[in-house]
């Protein structure tokens, strides 16, 4: 690629690291440089069109012109722009946000804690987990159990409980005290012939095992995605969830779902945990709590983990936890009308409607020569490109065909993400039909079009 001298790449090649990034490779490429959003579109700077397929992070779910949400952020920045809620500060727009999540959580909660970020919200649900048993006189129960190629966030704590290497590599991650067990991912992880029912059997004893290795007294919690977004779209066999929460129940352990990627209708539910029938301690939300109009996220706690912290703060006079921007009042604001908006146009029952031809149309690439495996649910999907469909062999990295993929899609006028041989999709939650229809066709295109390159 040839920058221009002055030209907003070279500008941003000089002064921009940019996170999950190459940095090295981008100084040779440069970056893709939006300019403004459309609905479900972004445009360049040069006025090209793309249909953001990732609905940017998996977080704008109503698109990238819902003036409602600007408008919001800007009544609220004109009456109060900030607010702080330390020590018995709060504000009209957080109360209303909490009460109006407490009402939409998928299995009843106390109260909730707010913090800009996903990765915030996960820290700070370990935390929780922590400051939990250390006041009901358990302080030993401290290991935090995640699972291989789970994702939940870049921060010290909420990578260390991520399973993806990548995010562990450079770093010294994790730290001591957290665990991964299997991926339940049937396609890759189950043995020949082994049933769903049956592999989720094996990984319930999994996780039994590991924690009575570990010593039951001393593990506090559990932490899963109720569907893996960035570790593959993984969604979990039948009986899975079920059979898990039997494990940790039996060891008094917690259950913390971070619907961070599943929350406000992506799998056809309100709540990932209502899709795959969690009943979660703790329950982290970002991404779409704002549509990503505003940095926003939230930790709902149940009543027994909100008695267990409050006692403790009151015996160490002070919870000693929170952030500048917690319960900012332009974030709540932010949220509470897209909270209304969703509610208005039915965001659940409208993935539903088109969850179907999202995921049939993408389904068909089953067959492709380049794909093993087609998944996903709602409004959420990933294709997993292999070289041999009969071994499930992957592509060697130096094929670099996840970002073969994504340049064909772009010069097809479509955005979707590719990490290694997974190529992903989570589209804004108001696509229409039409648009998927756009989307689907411009994946087939690309499918062959690098088939004929690499095969």
């Amino acid at each position: 690629m040839s920058v221009a001298l002055n030209s907003f790449e070279a500008r941003d090649i000089a002064s921009h690291a940019h996170p999950q990034t190459n940095l090295r490779l981008h100084e040779t490429i440069g970056p893709l440089v939006i300019e403004r959003g459309d609905g479900v579109f972004v445009i360049d700077k040069d006025g090209n069109r793309f249909l953001e397929g990732m609905a940017g992070l998996w977080c704008a779910a109503l698109g990238f012109s819902e003036r409602r949400l600007a408008e919001a952020a800007y009544r609220q920045m004109s009456k109060l722009p900030y607010q702080q809620t330390f020590a018995h500060r709060s504000n009209d727009t957080v109360i209303e946000l909490s009460e109006m999540l407490l009402a939409r959580a998928p299995v009843p909660m106390s109260k909730v804690m707010f913090q800009a970020s996903g990765s915030e919200a996960v820290d700070t649900a370990i935390k929780l987990v922590w400051y939990y048993h250390a006041g009901i006189g358990k302080p030993e129960k401290r290991k935090i159990i995640g699972r291989e190629r789970g994702y939940h966030g870049t921060t010290i704590g909420s990578a260390s409980l991520t399973g993806l290497p990548n995010m562990h590599r450079g770093y010294g991650l994790p730290i001591p005290g957290f665990l991964h067990v299997s991926c339940p991912h049937h396609y890759r992880n189950a043995l020949p012939m082994e049933s769903e029912e049956d592999f989720s059997t094996r990984l319930a004893q999994e996780l039994e095992e590991a924690i009575l290795r570990e010593g039951p007294e001393t593990v506090g919690a559990f932490v899963a995605e109720p569907v893996m977004g960035t570790g593959g779209v993984v969604v979990p066999p039948r009986t899975y969830f079920e059979k898990i929460q039997s494990v940790l129940a039996k060891y008094e352990i917690l259950l913390v779902a971070d619907e961070v990627i599943c929350g406000f209708g992506r799998t056809g539910e309100y709540w990932g945990s209502q899709t795959m029938a969690m009943r979660p301690d703790l329950l982290t939300c970002a991404k779409n709590l704002s549509s990503a109009y505003f940095p926003i996220s939230a930790v709902m706690m149940s009543d027994k983990i909100y008695q267990g912290v409050a006692d403790h703060s009151a015996s160490l006079n002070g919870f000693g936890h929170g952030y500048t921007y917690s319960g900012h009042p332009v974030g709540a604001a932010v949220a509470i009308e897209a909270l209304k908006i969703y509610d208005e146009i039915d965001i659940v029952g409208r993935v539903r409607e088109n969850a179907s031809l999202l995921q049939s149309g993408l389904r068909q690439f089953a067959e492709h020569a380049l794909v093993g495996e087609v998944r996903g649910i709602g409004l959420m999907a990933a294709l997993e490109l292999v070289r041999d469909k009969s071994e499930k062999t992957p592509f060697a990295q130096e094929t670099r065909i996840g970002e073969r993929l994504m340049a064909a899609l772009q010069r097809r006028g479509v955005l979707l993400r590719a990490i290694g041989s997974q190529l992903y999709c989570a589209p804004p939650l108001v696509i229409s039909r039409a648009e998927i229809e756009t989307l689907v066709a411009a994946v087939a295109g690309a499918l062959d079009e690098v088939q004929k390159e690499i095969l």
